[in-house]
């Protein structure tokens, strides 16, 4: 049975492949300032897809890494259903990993 490490880790690879595969992968990281933004998801600097790629999953391999613990509780993916209706792709798939994502931190998995 794998372990709740191997879960995260697999869908963080998961999360980031189906945002490669959308095309809402970016090359470049935006400015170092933006990243730093105190607000809750960054909302004020970067827009939801940046804030998954440029801090969501660097801080979760970070903490994978250092075998430091989650967080006890996620609730990202009602931001994120709202944020990725817009857009042109279908998102249905990426929906589901951070939904799958979110229970998995929370223990529903």
């Amino acid at each position: 049975m794998p372990t709740l490490e191997h879960k995260i880790a697999d869908l963080l690879l998961s999360i980031e492949a189906e945002m490669r595969r959308l095309e809402l992968w970016e090359a470049q990281p935006p400015p170092a300032a933006a990243l730093r933004s105190q607000e809750p998801f960054c909302i004020d600097t970067l827009d939801f897809r940046q804030w998954v790629q440029w801090i969501l999953i660097p801080r979760m391999k970070d903490l994978l890494e250092r075998g430091e613990p989650f967080p006890a509780h996620s609730d990202i993916f009602p931001l994120a259903e709202e944020v990725l209706a817009d857009l042109e792709q279908d998102t249905r798939q990426l929906l589901q990993l951070i939904r799958q994502f979110d229970e998995t931190i929370c223990g529903r998995r």
